[in-house]
């Protein structure tokens, strides 16, 4: 898909993405940093958009791992359908949210670029909590925003932080946060 194309999908689903953009390039390699291909592992992405980051994440998996990619957006599924076919990938058309009715094992990292900014108190809550449930031990969650208004919320959950700033204009920060 054209940049074009993808910026017109953005910002028609501005509400949902909450974004006018893909991430950048140095945004895909920061959040997935924390993926490691030593042994097969279970990992969750939050809003998968067109799928840049979800490519990102699958270049760093080991043969035999998973990826629960979740995207509310039924267009950017089925795009995403189209240009990835990799069978550790698998495509869930709901929100995050619905983690656990998706998903029975504990999770080994969990990549997200949803705009919890524009969710309400009680959704951005109950995420951080049952996301926070399914790490396991030592396992990190790693989130793109574009300000620092959500911090303090995930410093309330998660037991350590991480923080990168990517670019200052439009400012892109990725946080990792760790469960010990």
């Amino acid at each position: 898909m054209s940049k074009f194309k993808t910026a017109l999908a953005f910002s028609k689903n501005v509400l949902t993405t909450g974004a006018l953009f893909q991430t950048s390039r140095k945004v895909e390699i920061e959040i997935s940093k924390k993926l490691t291909a030593n042994g097969d592992i279970v990992v969750a992405e939050f809003g998968m958009g067109h799928g840049n980051i979800t490519q990102e994440i699958l270049n760093r998996l080991g043969p035999n791992s998973k990826l629960y990619s979740f995207e509310v957006n039924p267009e950017f599924c089925e795009v995403v359908r189209k240009n990835i076919t990799d069978k550790r990938l698998i495509i869930v058309n709901k929100g995050a949210e619905e983690l656990n009715t998706v998903i029975s094992e504990d999770l080994d990292h969990i990549v997200s670029s949803i705009p919890f900014t524009i969710f309400s108190k009680d959704l951005r809550k109950q995420i951080l909590d049952i996301s926070y449930q399914k790490l396991k031990s030592q396992g990190t969650f790693s989130q793109v925003l574009y300000s620092k208004v959500m911090k303090k919320k995930f410093e309330m959950v998660f037991d350590q932080m991480e923080e990168k700033v990517i670019s200052k204009i439009p400012p892109e920060f990725v946080y990792h946060w760790y469960k010990k």
